[in-house]
């Protein structure tokens, strides 16, 4: 292994972007390629610009302002390369999406210190974040043993000159891999990511919150008794009745999983009948929420993604006496399917009973209307775009506390009679939050559902099957399976390792193979984008491994 000076905190490692920085690059180039290496004839200048030096991409290393090495990526065919080996593609791995590696360079005096193996790092990630999956390059044969210990793999005859020899080489992220977990220094630099590494957020939560989310977010505490707090979220639940159309709501200090106990400590004051309805993970979550408060009912469970009939639900709610409820989910997080709020709405004002709905993926992300429904519920990580650790309860009626049926933490009236500050509260979730539903604007949630349905259309073209039907379909999260011999959850762990976080470790996606992207936290166009394109790849690559294993002759 090289020498592991100079320290790498002496070090920066990055994109070329500065003119400085490209004259630096032409410098270095001529040094290397032709006073060292007699490649290219000399010149007056002293600098020597590739000739493909407007479609290079410059992954630079300096000290200061000083470039100490460098190298070019460039994805454009035919490469360098084809020119030396016509039947290039032959000699690669099948499936894949290559770039090629030119122009190394490293100052003399840095040749034996970390430089050369951080430029490789950095190589992997670029092509983890772009969509590639192989990258080939023309090796000194100098430096043929640290390449091969890198993960490079050897192919071809020899290209260059007897001055200047070169062996063709490939290496694949999985080698690269295979090497990291070989070497415990290379594994632990590549693991710990960057300041300026990207991450493309996909997950139904927690989302990436916007700028101005975190902004807030990061500024001082303040005491929960004060009145700036107060005042606060005061004004914080009066937006999110005004976003919802609900006559009230709390804010407690506790995920979307205590907003739904909380609805079925209220529903057990009731001493009534109800229904529950299900046609996913989180309608059945509901279930277990009323097992648990020992609560009577009837389940209407459908099998996941099946869309409600109101017909056949208006079978069952004849059923319950008035004053009754119905509890439901109107965004199943777990398909993607939109259930109807407002056609459940009028069949329980026409029977006289009470509406209950869980819209933790739904608040914020798309119009939702709470006027009339008894109990709703949200969270401040999913669709509303803000931190985990509140949720909501709306209500539409005044709760009176039932200290002497119900605990604290469970008792919404307890939390109203506070004016949702029985307990400590955090205001650095409280102010977030306020922010957080200031930019619930109809813009935003327009966004989302435009961007949704561009998702849905290009997954189906890619052959993908999206579960929720498109007449159902949420904005919020895409739910889609893959092919078989495909796993989502190998799927979602290349995917992690490039950069992009979908959900794919939940139990009930794992035993269905499914896979989501949340839209949730309103990604731009651009990520989903380059989201298609590195599922693509990987996909492609995946069924062209299933086809050799099956049949080694054909490929």
């Amino acid at each position: 292994m090289p020498n592991e000076t100079p320290s790498a905190s002496e070090l920066i490692f990055k994109i070329a972007s500065e003119d400085w920085e490209f004259e630096q690059i032409h410098r270095l180039n001529y040094r290397t390629f032709v006073d060292e290496i007699p490649q290219h004839a000399p010149n007056q200048e002293g600098r020597l610009v590739d000739r493909f030096h407007a479609e290079n991409t410059y992954l630079i290393c300096l000290q200061g302002r000083r470039l100490v090495g460098m190298l070019a990526l460039r994805a454009k065919r035919p490469f360098s390369l084809d020119g030396k080996l016509p039947n290039l593609d032959a000699y690669l791995p099948k499936g894949r999406v290559p770039i090629e590696v030119r122009l190394l360079a490293v100052e003399p005096e840095f040749r034996k210190t970390i430089v050369f193996t951080q430029l490789f790092e950095h190589v992997v990630r670029h092509c983890l974040a772009e969509g590639f999956d192989i990258a080939i390059i023309s090796g000194t044969t100098r430096q043929a043993k640290l390449y091969r210990h890198l993960g490079f793999t050897c192919f071809g005859p020899l290209v260059g000159t007897d001055q200047a020899s070169y062996q063709p080489m490939y290496l694949t992220v999985e080698a690269f891999g295979q090497t990291l977990e070989h070497s415990a220094a290379l594994r632990t630099s590549f693991t710990a990511l960057p300041p300026d590494h990207q991450v493309f957020n996909f997950l139904p939560g927690p989302v990436t919150p916007a700028p101005e989310v975190r902004a807030v977010f990061n500024g001082t505490a303040v005491s929960h008794r004060g009145q700036l707090f107060l005042t606060r979220i005061a004004e914080v639940r009066s937006a999110l009745c005004r976003l919802t159309g609900a006559a009230d709501v709390q804010v407690l200090l506790g995920s979307g999983s205590l907003s739904n106990e909380v609805v079925a400590a209220q529903l057990s004051l009731l001493d009534t009948t109800g229904l529950v309805l299900s046609n996913g993970e989180f309608g059945e979550r509901l279930a277990a929420n009323s097992r648990r408060a020992r609560l009577r009912f009837d389940w209407m469970r459908l099998p996941w993604g099946e869309l409600f009939d109101i017909t056949q639900i208006k079978h069952f709610a004849e059923r319950l006496p008035r004053g009754g409820w119905i509890w439901f989910v109107h965004h199943e997080t777990s398909t993607g399917v939109m259930n109807p709020l407002s056609e459940l709405k009028a069949l329980a004002s026409e029977l006289g009973l009470h509406l209950c709905c869980d819209c933790i993926s739904s608040v914020g992300a798309m119009p939702v209307d709470l006027h009339g429904v008894y109990l709703a519920t949200t969270a401040s990580g999913k669709g509303l775009g803000g931190y985990p650790g509140l949720s909501m309860v709306f209500h539409d009626y005044q709760p009176r506390p039932a200290g002497d049926r119900l605990p604290g933490y469970l008792d919404l009236g307890h939390w109203a009679s506070h004016q949702s500050v029985p307990h400590t509260h955090s205001s650095n979730l409280v102010f977030a939050l306020a922010e957080a539903v200031r930019r619930a604007t109809p813009e935003r949630m327009a966004q989302i559902a435009e961007n949704a349905a561009w998702l849905r259309r290009e997954l189906r073209a890619q052959g993908f099957a999206v579960v929720a039907p498109e007449s159902v379909a949420s904005p919020g999260i895409v739910t889609f399976t893959l092919g078989e011999g495909m796993s989502a959850a190998e799927l979602g762990e290349e995917l992690e390792i490039r950069g992009y976080w979908l959900s794919c470790r939940s139990d009930y996606l794992i035993g269905r193979n499914w896979i989501q992207a949340s839209l949730l936290g309103n990604p731009e166009r651009a990520s989903l984008e380059k989201l298609l394109h590195v599922l693509h790849t990987v996909c492609t690559r995946f069924s062209h491994q299933k086809k050799a294993a099956a049949d080694p002759a054909k490929c």
